[in-house]
């Protein structure tokens, strides 16, 4: 799908953007649906057509296509940039993961995303030593020409974006681009833009929601080798960013704390179950040293394939029902109902894309799926 010239007719790019806005279309259906019909000009019609074999009855209904011309005008006004998935200016790392955004925003410089980036995130309510081993690691790292990618939160990730400012910095932001949060970053916010770049997939004057920071924390990974936690609560935030790393094939880093502090229990766990112990930048440095840019989708492992099927299902009409059958509210990974049922994954792929844009399955990260109905 990969346009090398960049180059996108108008009406694509808002076809594109009105597809991604439509309820229910997420990254990986709007992918399908790309694939299948060729372009969002065409699925957009043509998604109906699917969702009624699916077995629904009333019409997806488009994002609105005045809303979405208003929401590109804005970005436009705004100095910023819509980077779309498929063409050569998009991220190349961020394109490889499966819910890369379709359409990403961008304020600033868009070449600074293609640079060597390593990801730092960590508590809000940070410690002081928290907050200088941040400083050190991400100067270090920025004097190296490696670039600082962090959510723009208070605590740790405002001291990595101040720390490597002079080097480049990447912020991904839950809310608009034009959107300030936490208010106090309005300077910082400012002088990113002037030298870094701002990341987002949500409109212009989008505030920023709770269910929208996960989303952002897989930006965060996906466009970084490797996510640096400094400090992290049990159930902290960005223990979610370590675990889209972990998911997306990046490395994963952490600083280890004391085990009397709440906010090392989630980096000393991290430290337990695999991730590489970091004191400084250098530890970083020799990591990526090791290991070269991906520029290749990430190969998952083997889900023994070679296996009879467990449960096989005919290819034939009432295939869909039988694949339908086989999930629960419970999410599993799609190579299991591949492995499972013994049909080619295309086909299973094609009859889930039906069932979800029915209403009938829904998809989760990591490839898995439930059903709804």
């Amino acid at each position: 799908m990969t346009n090398l010239t960049n180059e996108l007719p108008d009406s694509e790019k808002l076809a594109r953007l009105r597809l991604m806005r439509t309820d229910g279309i997420g990254p990986v259906t709007f992918r399908q649906l790309l694939s299948r019909f060729g372009s969002a000009e065409r699925a957009i019609p043509g998604m109906n057509d699917l969702a009624r074999k699916g077995g629904r009855h009333k019409d997806i209904k488009p994002a609105d296509q005045g809303a979405c011309e208003r929401e590109l005008a804005a970005l436009a006004a705004f100095g910023g940039t819509a980077l779309f998935w498929g063409t050569s200016l998009y991220p190349p790392l961020l394109a490889e993961i499966e819910d890369a955004p379709p359409v990403l925003f961008v304020a600033g410089d868009p070449a600074r995303l293609f640079h060597t980036s390593v990801g730092i995130v960590g508590a809000r309510n940070a410690s002081a030593t928290g907050l200088k081993l941040t400083r050190t690691i991400a100067a270090g790292l920025s004097a190296k020409g490696v670039t600082i990618v962090s959510g723009l939160a208070r605590g740790v990730d405002t001291a990595a974006h101040m720390a490597s400012l002079a080097g480049g910095t990447v912020a991904c932001v839950a809310g608009g681009l034009d959107i300030i949060y936490p208010p106090e970053n309005r300077a910082l916010h400012a002088a990113i833009c002037e030298g870094g770049a701002i990341v987002s997939e949500m409109a212009m004057g989008a505030e920023p929601q709770a269910r929208h920071f996960p989303r952002r924390n897989r930006l965060i990974s996906g466009l970084s080798k490797g996510v640096l936690v400094v400090e992290a609560a049990r159930r902290s935030g960005s223990l979610i960013t370590a675990r889209f790393a972990a998911d997306q094939g990046r490395d994963v880093y952490a600083v280890p704390g004391s085990p009397l502090d709440p906010r090392a229990e989630g980096t000393n766990q991290l430290i337990k179950d695999g991730a590489t112990l970091v004191r400084d930048a250098a530890d970083i440095l020799a990591e990526l040293d090791s290991l070269p840019l991906m520029h290749t989708p990430v190969i998952r492992a083997s889900r023994h394939t070679d296996l009879p099927p467990a449960r096989p299902v005919p290819d034939g009409p009432r295939a869909g029902e039988a694949l339908l059958s086989m999930l629960t509210q419970s999410p599993i990974h799609m190579d299991e109902i591949v492995r499972l049922s013994g049909l080619p994954a295309d086909t299973v792929s094609a009859l889930f894309l039906e069932y979800e844009l029915a209403g009938k399955i829904a998809r989760h990260s990591g490839g898995r799926v439930s059903r709804l109905l």
